[in-house]
């Protein structure tokens, strides 16, 4: 069995998980989380942090915290040895069914507008581009795309987009 044919496993990402997660991180990013901040958001108990499995290995995870009536996807990262082979597309598909989403639920991200893979996977899913935070990334000053996926998003619309400093 490939890598790509084996199954994947979505679970909640727990503690115990965190030595993968930064070592992940670290093969994704240029500016990685800390341990700190990973620890931070598994304290949430509102939030949703998500771990996905291949054979037992973590290839993925995905944070996401809840502030008032808005999920806020903080961090997705797949590495990058076992990136198009659907692992981003199985987190997102788990949070948006443990969150509502298809039930109304507003979901927000921010992403780099050079980042088109990533880009193009959240518009399948219904975000929607909202605005730019500038200088968002520190690593080299370029801007996030905040995008937004609500029920007027999956209808191509954007009318009910909280209000928010960009």
């Amino acid at each position: 069995m490939t890598a790509t044919s084996t199954p994947l496993k979505i679970r909640r990402l727990t503690y115990a998980d965190l030595p993968h997660v930064i070592a992940l991180e670290r093969r994704a990013f240029p500016t990685p989380w800390s341990l700190a901040m990973f620890v931070l958001e598994l304290s949430k108990a509102s939030g949703v942090c998500l771990a996905a499995l291949r054979d037992g290995e973590l290839v993925g995870h995905l944070i996401c915290s809840r502030y008032d009536t808005v999920w806020h996807i903080m961090n997705i990262a797949v590495d990058p040895a076992a990136r198009r082979q659907g692992v981003a597309s199985a987190l997102l598909r788990d949070l948006i069914e443990r969150v509502g989403g298809n039930d109304g639920a507003q979901i927000t991200l921010e992403v780099r507008p050079s980042n088109d893979g990533a880009i193009a996977l959240y518009e399948q899913f219904g975000f929607l581009s909202a605005g730019r935070r500038r200088r968002y990334y520190q690593d080299n000053g370029e801007d996030a795309l905040v995008m937004w996926r609500t029920p007027a998003t999956l209808d191509g619309r954007m009318d009910d987009i909280p209000n928010v400093a960009l």
